[in-house]
């Protein structure tokens, strides 16, 4: 399999609001196949795109739902649309070394971050041990490699980085099956842009 290196690396998001990597990899994966049967599909302004091929089968829209995310919405919170840096994004790709399943939904608030904050660590219990994280926006990606040792196994989550910055992220749940609230405050003027997040990874073995 071409790039067969990607079974052993997974890009995760540095923020909620980095999902460039991943996309690459799967589009650098399965697109130039040969053999591959794409279909692409515009609705007005939700795009997406669907590969079946020999080496694996892969979606990418902007037909994200918040109900795959595990999260409920920030009461009152309007759902971002048409913003090319923040859009919701539905991602699955599958191939016999590797899966993944990335659902992001970017959202504004009139509230203030403190108050989203604290709703998404109460909704964020369910699902284990919630950490606070703090990134800055210029943050670049980190990498986790997945020995074979650890393959069998989900690692919990940490904090990477400095943890200083202006945006927090809360997380709950492992590096392989995760749940992210990323809040920031607004570019302009008062309120919170916040993104929710599901990521779930896994190795040769196991299923999504």
């Amino acid at each position: 399999m071409a790039r067969d290196s990607v079974s052993n690396k997974i890009r995760l998001l540095p923020t909620a609001f980095a999902c460039t990597t991943i996309l690459a990899v799967a589009i650098a994966t399965l697109v130039p196949v040969a053999s591959s049967r794409a279909a692409a599909q515009d609705s007005g302004r939700d795009k997406s795109l669907d590969v079946k091929s020999s080496v694996g089968d892969m979606h990418i829209g902007s037909d994200a739902d918040i109900r795959e995310t595990g999260l409920p919405p920030y009461p009152g919170a309007r759902l971002r649309k048409h913003d090319e840096h923040r859009n919701s994004a539905n991602l699955a790709l599958f191939t016999s070394a590797f899966g993944m399943k990335l659902v992001v939904m970017n959202f504004d608030s009139d509230d203030a971050p403190g108050k989203v904050i604290a709703f998404y660590q109460e909704q964020l219990k369910k699902y284990g041990k919630v950490i606070e994280c703090h990134k800055s926006k210029d943050e670049g990606a980190t990498d986790t490699e997945e020995h074979e040792e650890d393959s069998g196994r989900s690692k919990e989550l940490r904090c990477e980085g400095a943890n200083i910055g202006p945006i927090v992220e809360l997380k709950a749940g492992t590096e392989d099956n995760q749940h992210l609230v990323a809040i920031e405050p607004a570019e302009k003027g008062t309120g919170t842009t916040f993104a929710v997040v599901y990521v779930r990874t896994r190795g040769r073995q196991g299923e999504i």
